[in-house]
């Protein structure tokens, strides 16, 4: 079986207030585009789809617009999962008829058991779920609950019970939406999604994956953070923010003949890049400086202002030299932050809120949260985001 491998286009997503539908736009027509020149068999979109539960009009009808293109008009199956930023039960609506265009997208835990089969492939399609939603599917009873509190206790028994369904004259293909890590990423930054790290969702070990033959999986947007070569990210399709800024978006091209995987890279090129800029306010302003960047709308630009700012409103200023200017920050040195008062807590720019509250509770009580405190920042904040999201 040879497919493409993308994940989380959030469509609908804004930076620094600007829309992303015309950079996703061209973004979908460049990954249909390599699909139909390397004749896969099918696209796999490993989760967020939307952006946010409830996705604008605009995002549902850009979706759509996808979809039916490369399903309708292109004749390419589509397996694909909802994710943490999806609204599950809004985006499974329609999936019987869906399903016999062979557009599949499974939203529940009890779809995942089933497998799609084709002539040589098994795919299995597992949603993104929190661990309740498993603790009601096995009908858990309260007495064993503990046992089924988080991903990592549950895991197990949902992939035991995706091999039992295994036929070994073919191969097998998992689609999910999780944070996974291996040795391979141990040490390496991962900066596109947080919210994995709360209510109880912590990181899976790419081993429980191990009797697949390949691993399809969305949740963080860095293709660098895949912690096997069989167990991938593909990334989100654009940069979403400016940690992403500095890396290549792309899709893989994945082949599986006999359980033997091969996978090759496919850069995307974006409609209007994300540029980071750090210098001086009079740098920044300085035509010798700024001459070098193509302006007038043709980029997006994060700028981060070294020391002080001699201007009374320098977004403002920036932006009429830039065009698209999502966020203005400013680097004041550490000296001078010190003899302020002001502690260096930031959140990262996707909102990694829990660890901006611990830093903020460490600076005013100097001491840590303990086990009982932090568990009960990530249920509030897993709440939360679920009420943003849903």
């Amino acid at each position: 079986m040879k497919f493409l491998h993308t994940a989380d286009w959030h469509i609908g997503k804004e930076l620094g207030g600007f829309s992303l539908l015309p950079e996703q736009q061209t973004a979908y027509e460049q990954i249909r585009d390599i699909a139909l020149s390397e004749k896969v068999d099918g696209v796999i979109i490993a989760g967020d789809l939307y952006d946010r539960g409830i996705a604008p009009t605009a995002a549902v009808n850009s979706l759509e617009g996808m979809l039916k293109d490369l399903n309708i008009n292109h004749h390419l199956p589509i397996y694909a999962v909802s994710g943490n930023h999806d609204g599950a039960t809004r985006l499974g609506a329609g999936r019987e008829w869906r399903q016999q265009n062979e557009l599949y997208l499974n939203t529940t835990l009890a779809d995942a058991f089933t497998p799609i089969e084709t002539t040589d492939t098994q795919i299995f399609l597992l949603p993104f779920i929190e661990p309740a939603m498993a603790r009601v599917y096995y009908q858990i009873p309260e007495s064993q609950a503990r046992q089924y509190q988080t991903i990592n206790q549950v895991m197990p028994r949902i992939i035991a019970d995706m091999v039992a369904k295994f036929d070994p004259q073919k191969n097998h293909l998992l689609v999910t939406h999780y944070y996974v890590t291996g040795s391979k990423n141990q040490d390496y930054e991962l900066t596109s999604e947080t919210n994995s790290q709360v209510g109880g969702l912590r990181s899976l070990d790419d081993m429980m994956f191990k009797d697949f033959d390949y691993v399809a999986l969305g949740h963080l947007h860095l293709k660098q953070a895949s912690p096997s070569e069989t167990v991938r990210y593909s990334g989100s399709p654009i940069k979403f923010n400016t940690k992403e800024a500095q890396t290549q978006k792309g899709v893989y091209i994945v082949e599986i003949n006999k359980h033997v995987v091969t996978t090759t890279w496919h850069p995307l090129i974006p409609k209007k890049d994300l540029i980071l800029l750090a210098e001086p306010f009079d740098t920044l302003i300085d035509p010798n400086f700024y001459g070098q960047y193509e302006r007038g709308h043709k980029n997006y630009f994060s700028i981060k202002i070294q020391g002080l700012a001699n201007a009374t409103n320098a977004r403002a200023t920036l932006a009429k030299i830039y065009g698209d200017v999502v966020e203005v920050q400013y680097d004041l040195p550490t000296l001078v932050a010190d003899k302020q008062g002001i502690p260096e807590i930031t959140a990262d720019a996707d909102g990694a809120d829990d660890k901006l509250i611990a830093a903020f509770y460490n600076y005013v009580t100097g001491t840590n949260l303990n086990d009982n405190q932090q568990r009960l920042v990530d249920d509030t904040l897993s709440d939360l985001y679920q009420q943003e999201e849903g």
